[in-house]
Formats: C-alpha cells, sequence, structure tokens
C-alpha cells in the first residue's frame, strides 16, 4: 500500500507499474477513505495511460468508522491489477486525508508448468479430487497497514488501529458465524517506527500485539502480514533497498515474540510487484531462515510471489519455481505454504463492486500444480462488491473450486474488515455494533456459506 501524506488538498498516488501518470484524488474535508469518519473520496482511472496493461480503475470509497487519526495523514488501498502479461501490472492506491483506507490486491490467469520437489504438506495427483472443506476461513482485519503505498512507503501517522472494534469483530466472526482465520496487516515502517534496521517501537508494537493476541484468544490462524510490496520507502527489499540482512532482522524479532505460538502464522511479505524473482527468492529465504532461527520452527510461513501475488501469475511468471527451492534449515519443505491473492472484477484489481469471473480455471490450474509439486498455498486476499449479485455468484462458485482442492489450498481470508467502514466498497465489515453486528451478503453467504456450509 501507498502512504502519501495529505491534508485537505486532493492527492496524486499511481502505481509502481504506472508511476509516470497522475491520479486525481478528491479528499472530502477531515474524516476521509475507508476509516475515516463520514466523508468519501473519489478516484479516476482516467489519467492513466492506456499504455497501463491491466492499470486498475480508482474507486470510490466511503470514509470508514472506527478509531481514525484526527491528524491529516493519508491512507491507501492496495490494489493489484491483473493483466494477460505477466509483468507492468499496475496497482493504484486510493489517498486521503485523515486516514485513508487501502484497498484490494489481485490476481489473474494461472498456468501450470510444473516443476517438482519434495516437501510439504500435500497430497494427491493432479487428475484426483478433494470433494471437502478447506481447513481455514475469515477475513483481514485492516488499519495498521492504513498509510502504507505499493511504494513500500508507509506513514507511521496514516494507520487506524482497529483496535477494540477490530477485537470484537473477531469474536462475532467467530462465535456467531464458525470463521477462524484473520490477516492483521501492519506496515514495517509502523512496528520500528521508521528506523529501518531497528528494534521493534514497543509503544507501536503494543498496538499491533493487543490485535494480535485478540485473535489468537478466538481463530485458529492470526497472520502476521508485513504489508510493504517488497519495499521500504521505494527501494526493493535486497534490490538495492533494505538489505537482505535488515530483513531478517524484522523477522527475527516478530519470530522471537510468537515462537511458542503455532497459531501466528508469518506472512513474509504483502505483495511483491515489478522484483528480480530470484533475487526476491533470496529475501524470502533469508526471512525464513531468521524465523526458524528464532525458535519459531513450527509455525506456518507463507511464501509470496511476484506479480502481486497473483495465483494466476504464479507458475507463468517463475515465481512458483523460485519458492518452490525454499527450504527450512533442515532442508525441507514442511510449513512452508504459498501466498496467493486474486480478485474477481473485470481487471483482477479488486476495486470494482461487479464481479466478472469466479477464478475456477485459475485454482483448478494452480491446484493441479500445487498437487503434482507436493505443496499447499493459502489465499489470503480475495473480494468483491459485497452486494453484488454477480459476486455472491462468483464468489461462492471460487470457494467451491478450493472447496473441492481442499488438499492443496488451507483457506481463504477476505479483503477486508477491521478499520474499513461498512460502505466502503468492497468491504467485509460487518455493520452494527458489538453485540449486534450484521454481516454484509458477499461474508454470509460466501466466506462465511462456503466455510460452515450454510450456504
Amino acid at each position: 500500500m501507498t502512504t502519501a501524506p495529505v491534508s485537505s488538498a486532493p492527492v496524486n498516488v499511481t502505481s509502481a507499474a504506472a508511476s509516470a501518470a497522475s491520479s486525481s484524488v478528491a479528499a472530502a474535508s477531515d474524516d476521509d477513505d475507508e476509516e475515516a469518519c463520514d466523508t468519501t473520496i473519489t478516484l479516476t482511472s482516467s489519467s492513466l495511460p492506456s499504455s497501463s496493461p491491466g492499470a486498475p480503475n480508482f474507486y470510490t470509497g466511503p470514509a470508514s468508522s472506527a478509531s481514525a487519526p484526527a491528524s491529516t495523514s493519508s491512507m491507501v488501498a492496495s490494489s493489484s491489477a491483473a493483466a494477460s502479461t505477466s509483468s507492468a501490472v499496475a496497482s493504484s492506491t486510493p489517498v486521503a486525508s485523515s486516514s485513508s483506507a487501502p484497498a484490494a490486491s489481485s490476481t489473474q490467469a494461472a498456468t501450470s508448468a510444473a516443476i517438482s520437489t519434495s516437501g510439504n504438506a500435500a497430497t494427491t495427483s493432479s487428475s484426483s479430487s478433494s470433494s471437502g472443506t478447506v481447513k481455514y476461513a475469515g477475513v483481514n482485519i485492516a488499519g495498521l497497514d492504513f498509510g502504507c503505498s505499493t511504494d513500500g512507503t508507509c506513514t507511521v501517522s496514516g494507520v487506524s488501529d482497529p483496535g477494540d472494534d477490530g477485537i470484537s469483530q473477531m469474536k462475532h466472526f467467530v462465535n456467531d458465524d464458525g470463521l477462524n482465520a484473520f490477516r492483521l496487516p501492519v506496515g514495517w515502517q509502523y512496528l520500528v517506527n521508521d528506523n529501518l534496521g531497528g528494534t521493534l517501537d514497543s509503544s507501536n508494537f503494543g498496538t499491533y500485539d493487543n490485535l494480535m493476541q485478540g485473535c489468537l484468544d478466538v481463530a485458529e490462524m492470526c497472520i502476521l502480514d508485513i504489508h510493504n510490496y517488497a519495499r521500504w520507502n521505494g527501494q526493493i527489499v535486497g534490490q538495492g533497498g533494505p538489505t537482505n540482512k535488515e530483513f531478517a532482522s524484522l523477522w527475527s524479532q516478530l519470530a522471537t515474540k510468537y515462537a511458542d505460538n503455532d497459531k501466528v502464522v508469518f506472512g513474509v511479505m504483502n505483495e511483491p510487484h515489478g522484483v528480480d524473482i530470484d533475487s526476491w527468492a533470496d529475501s524470502v529465504q533469508a526471512a525464513v531462515t531468521a524465523i526458524r532461527k528464532a525458535g519459531a520452527t513450527s509455525q506456518k510461513i507463507l511464501l509470496p510471489g511476484n506479480d502481486w501475488t497473483h495465483a494466476s501469475m504464479s507458475v507463468s511468471d517463475g515465481s512458483a519455481a523460485a519458492l518452490n527451492k525454499i527450504t527450512n534449515e533442515d532442508g525441507s519443505t514442511d510449513n512452508l505454504i504459498f501466498d496467493v491473492h486474486q480478485y474477481l472484477d473485470s481487471d483482477g484489481s479488486g476495486t470494482h463492486t461487479e464481479c466478472t469471473t469466479s477464478n475456477a480455471d485459475t485454482f483448478k490450474s494452480f491446484g493441479d500444480w500445487l498437487r503434482k509439486n507436493n505443496r499447499q498455498a493459502m489465499l489470503t486476499e480475495t473480494g468483491g462488491g459485497p452486494n453484488a449479485d454477480s459476486c455472491l455468484t462468483d464468489m461462492c462458485e471460487q470457494f467451491d473450486v478450493l472447496n473441492n482442492y481442499s488438499d492443496v489450498y488451507l483457506g481463504w481470508t477476505g479483503w477486508a474488515a477491521g478499520a474499513f467502514e461498512a460502505g466502503y466498497e468492497i468491504s467485509e465489515t460487518p455493520s452494527g455494533s458489538p453485540g449486534s453486528y450484521t454481516d454484509q451478503p458477499l461474508v454470509k453467504q460466501c466466506i462465511v456459506g462456503k466455510f460452515t456450509g450454510s450456504s
């Protein structure tokens, strides 16, 4: 996600793939975007060059409700647009004044060139079918990633702590709906208070850990997600930006904090893009090694590929092959899980309320690759218009495929609840208040229904 400090004036944010393009932002007063109060921001895609493949349309997002900071800091939506090509995928993040919010990311068409290896827990041959139910399902509880841009710039003042409301949402999703997994995104800069290579900031990490403990109290899976797009302030990790040593230091500290809790899953990085995949795999390996050396030897670790972690691109862009070589200290690949995203709108960006695909072919194709290579994956971002009939149909069908491949897909976490207002375009935040929440139709029918069998 991208962050740009904002006052009441409009702010222009572009994706890394279309950085030359300008995006106009109409921001309203002091309470903006998906986590401020009751205003809206409107961004248009008209200023994006037509030559930008897969450039996502911007969205108009209602202001958010809970716990938005009063300061005029910016928030951003993570939108990874999927294109027919594996490179030059544009991701745009709207920014508004007061706390703006991250949007969504996306995925697109997969292929199935296989690379054989040993390791992980997947089973069966590519021709077999696992008719069951995935093990985990839930949503993202966003807010502490607010202020992060797709170039890895994260404004610490831009965060919007989901706080007690985020914890109450998780209790609702578990106790009332039967969900059991949550992804908790956070900016790298926030955790170390803008001190690259430094130690975890006690106050900021304390805020994050409060949310994590709220998750651990009720859920079976709590994903710690570093939401920096493989970057720190525009520079790529291990490729001219933060060194692999600095990246490993972050993960060593985080793993030390949660080494004794197997419910914690380490999401190495949100949506890398525009990276050299072999060099990026070296960075991911450095993180995995640091996590294991810190004593977190049994937890799951999510391995993110290039092209915004699009499931559809994972094999064709070389990510699957590169990540397949990453191992634990003992040479195994146990609990090293592929991290993928996939949205259902026309450009795969997660910025439209209407859906146009169920991604069935993508998840069947990648599922076959996982089976052939004895690996597993977790869909950590997906979403669509919460009330759109097209999305109710397509998302439920998408989850039917994942359930049919439950031997290789661990589950899904939708994008997004937490500090997002219930009126945000692809919100999964329940309306109401603690004790009287009402789920969005998409959440009730698909995210919950296809997991619990209630739909």
